[in-house]
């Protein structure tokens, strides 16, 4: 971790602590994730941020302890994350742990993602939250036009995305592609499928999979 993002290692070892101690006493994290915090959980959301753009603004859905938003929010100070979770218990968590180790560019949204505005982000980012076609519903409404829908999967993402291909179209979506972040830094890479938002009334003809 300190290699790849040494700017933030110090937030993010006491972000781990918190997930170790707060975060598995509130049932947010298993005891039996705790000796694989960094790799399985940490590192492996913090490779997301090499698909996001500049400055952008970022939703995280379904954030629950915070991944990937927080780790994203540390890693890339450029961005501006809203950590949205309706769960109070969860909120209450991801607002202590927001002030507890002072990060000016997160923000926790109690509310369900059909609940907040659309088109309104320039990224929108999950993990582990809903199937893809799904949850594309509820993601690809919150992007701006040409924004980022960054799904984080695991080895049945291709499967997955070629279940939810008709879904994507009728949602306006005109790219959709399987990352695979981290391949030979990390222990297992992480899988990521990225989709481009587009107006859901254009012709299937400007929708495509990417290769």
């Amino acid at each position: 971790m300190e290699e790849l993002y040494p700017r933030a290692v110090g937030q993010l070892v006491a972000y781990a602590e918190l997930l170790s101690t707060e975060g598995t006493l509130r049932g947010l994290i298993g005891p039996r994730e705790v000796p694989r915090l960094w790799d399985r959980h940490l590192l492996n959301c913090a490779v997301l941020e090499r698909l996001i753009p500049e400055e952008s603004t970022v939703a995280d859905i379904g954030t629950g302890a915070g991944l990937p938003g927080i780790v994203l929010a540390l890693v890339r100070p450029d961005l501006q994350v809203s950590l949205v979770e309706p769960l109070l218990r969860r909120t209450t968590f991801l607002q202590e742990a927001v002030d507890k180790l002072g990060i000016p560019n997160a923000e926790v949204v109690r509310a369900r993602a059909e609940e907040l505005p659309p088109a309104s982000y320039d990224v929108v980012t999950s993990r582990a939250v809903a199937p893809l076609g799904k949850l594309a519903g509820w993601c690809l409404p919150l992007c701006a036009e040409g924004g980022l829908m960054l799904a984080m999967k695991g080895a049945s993402a291709e499967d997955e995305l070629d279940s939810a291909e008709g879904e994507l179209e009728a949602l306006g979506a005109e790219v959709w592609h399987v990352h695979q972040l981290g391949d030979g830094e990390l222990a297992q890479p992480t899988t990521v499928v990225s989709i481009v938002a587009g107006r859901a009334a254009r012709g299937s003809q400007h929708r495509r999979r990417g290769r």
